[in-house]
């Protein structure tokens, strides 16, 4: 028999706000820095829908989605969110309990190996309360398919006991709400997201929207920050809050040590130069992956393979995580033969491209 008082998440309920965590650089104060952290960031996020910046449109229909909810009085329908990391699907999925005063359990998609470990979260929903599913592209799809009439129908089907004395219990739910969070929403199957009410595609933040987020976000961490040194970090931040929230993270840290504490545009300057982290958010690591690509491979075409054999960086990552800011960024191109170095990389690297010979050849 499934055990229905596993071990689940925290749950976190409407009226909860989050404990201040904010050590303002005093003693115990873990400076370790790592720009793309989820975790590094939570502090920071928006309690309410009115204090999300960005993503305009998605807030507006959001805004429309719960004023409905509201007068009908009934749960939310369920809502799909994706777009890249560090854009707010998190953020979202948790604002929106707060703006209802209900509960929201928290899970991801790896973790639910098996259908019993999903069903405690399913068994403890309360009427109109929320479970967010981040990652719902890596659930296994006996998990998926247990879901489903769990969404639709607000039941679960329980197999007990095996072979001819097995019999399946039909037990009810609550009315709750499904919000799942994906990366990758190719990698959904048709019949999981046509469940879901509402889809939102969640885009790349404008610099003027990331001015905003870490300006506001400076207050929050009581920090000085002069609208020079906010545009600096917005603008090495790749459309993404999460890196302008981390990045201003390590500013601070480094003001705090190495001056007064108050972030200006020399600091900055001198931060990320540190961090090696140039004006538009290129790192170390994609100038090695350019600087390789055109001297080494004569600016392409290169196999990601043999990319990654000469950076001794294994080639998923560099797909993942180095060529997709630079395919934005106009820095490279890829073709049936490989990868391609543009002019607007050499002009950004400052490197000159010979009168003759092989780079574009």
């Amino acid at each position: 028999m499934v055990d229905v008082n596993m071990v689940r998440e925290p749950v976190i309920r409407g009226d909860e706000e989050p404990e201040d965590d904010f050590s303002g650089g005093g003693e115990g104060w873990d400076s370790s820095y790592l720009a793309d952290d989820a975790e590094y960031d939570d502090a920071l996020r928006p309690q309410r829908l009115s204090e999300v910046v960005g993503q305009r449109a998605v807030v507006e229909r959001l805004e429309v989605f719960l004023d409905a909810t509201r007068k009908r009085n009934e749960p939310l329908g369920h809502l799909l969110l994706d777009g890249p990391p560090g854009l707010g699907k998190t953020t979202l999925a948790s604002v929106l309990p707060r703006e209802l005063g209900t509960e929201l359990q928290i899970t991801s998609g790896p973790s639910l190996s098996a259908p019993k470990d999903l069903l405690p979260y399913l068994t403890n929903a309360s009427h109109g309360s929320f479970l967010f599913i981040d990652e719902i592209h890596r659930m296994p799809a006996t998990v998926e398919e247990f879901i489903y009439p769990a969404m639709e129908d607000f039941r679960v089907d329980i197999t007990l006991g095996e072979g001819l004395n097995a019999r399946t219990v039909n037990m009810k739910l609550q009315k709750f709400t499904v919000i799942g969070a994906t990366t990758r929403s190719g990698m959904l199957t048709a019949p999981l997201r046509d469940r879901f009410v509402r889809r939102e595609h969640l885009d790349f933040y404008e610099d003027v929207e990331l001015i905003e987020i870490v300006r506001r976000n400076a207050k929050k961490l009581r920090t000085e920050i002069t609208d020079e040194a906010a545009f600096e970090i917005a603008r090495r931040s790749r459309g993404t809050p999460r890196k302008a929230n981390n990045l201003l993270r390590w500013a601070r840290d480094y003001a705090t040590s190495k001056a007064d504490g108050n972030i200006t545009n020399d600091i900055v300057a001198r931060a990320f130069e540190m961090l090696e982290i140039d004006q538009i958010g290129l790192e170390r690591q994609d100038r090695r992956y350019l600087e390789t690509l055109i001297k080494t491979f004569s600016g392409g075409p290169a196999g990601v393979q043999a990319l990654g054999h000469s950076l001794n960086i294994p080639a998923d990552t560099l797909e993942d995580e180095v060529e997709p800011f630079l395919l934005r960024s106009g820095f490279i191109q890829r073709s049936p033969r490989g990868r391609i170095v543009t002019m607007a990389a050499l002009e950004h690297l400052k490197i000159t491209p010979p009168e003759s010979g092989t780079l574009f050849g």
